[in-house]
């Protein structure tokens, strides 16, 4: 059984059908690189997913369990998190601050005991923050040390994606959705953001859908590559026969051919 799967998926905005009856499965432990042109839908189906968005019709199903609907904290209490195109961070929050906040959802105190600041949810909120330090530490110095007290606006672009990533992470998902992580990069940083998300699955265990415009992102990391045009899957297996596919060529440019890695 797949870890998440879409079945039948339709989405439209007002007479502007975004989804068509698209279907996907992402495997336990499978990177799954989501590409297609401006206006496909990638970034709806991650919409839907989350539940930012709820679909028209058609199911989601994570771990065999229907989340179709379900409200974002309700989707991301079912073990899943997601990064957005555009930066959403809290940026004059502290590093370490936009990282325990994602994990108050998930603590044991109650109302009361948080309004009064009790011996116990002063302990929860201790183990919070160390357990955010261990996060911010997956991804290096650039984010750890002195900067944890920083305001996220004194971090470089490259370095407010990774923190985004972290806060994410802070959630204790199963399946992270990744909203063009290497946007705005320059090539040093998308190679690092690449290897990143290769130690988020192998060293973290996480499982990986990611929409990307960067094609040799998509041809590092990718296990399996699915190609949407109008809301539909036109194509879908290993990366080089997704982008010699004819539909995706005539998808990107019409005629002519996608540039390869």
């Amino acid at each position: 059984m797949a870890l998440l799967e879409l079945r039948n998926l339709s989405k439209s905005f007002g007479g502007l059908q975004v989804l068509e009856d698209l279907s996907l499965q992402v495997e336990e432990g499978e990177i799954l690189g989501l590409i297609g042109p401006n206006g496909a839908g990638k970034t709806t189906v991650l919409n839907v997913i989350s539940g930012i968005y709820k679909p028209d019709g058609g199911e989601i199903l994570m771990d065999g369990s229907p989340i179709a609907g379900l409200a974002p904290h309700q989707v991301t209490a079912r073990g899943i998190a997601r990064t957005f195109q555009t930066l959403r961070l809290f940026i004059n929050m502290s590093v370490i601050d936009n990282v325990v906040s994602a994990g108050y959802g998930q603590m044991r105190s109650n109302l009361a005991q948080i309004i009064f600041r009790t011996p116990a949810f002063r302990r929860e909120e201790a183990e919070m923050r160390a357990r955010a330090e261990d996060l911010l530490g997956f991804f290096g110095e650039r984010i750890t040390g002195y900067r944890l007290d920083q305001p996220a606006y004194s971090l470089s672009y490259a370095n407010r994606r990774r923190l985004e990533i972290a806060r994410a992470l802070m959630t204790s998902p199963r399946l992270l959705l990744l909203d063009e992580p290497a946007a705005g990069m320059n090539p040093a940083e998308t190679q690092e953001v690449t290897q990143l998300i290769g130690r988020l699955r192998e060293e973290g265990g996480y499982t990986i859908l990611f929409i990307e415009h960067d094609m040799g992102v998509v041809a590092d990391i990718s296990d399996r590559v699915m190609a949407l045009d109008h809301g539909r899957v036109i194509s879908e297996g290993h990366y080089d026969d997704v982008v010699a596919d004819p539909a995706v060529i005539e998808a990107y440019l019409g005629t002519g051919g996608v540039a390869r890695k």
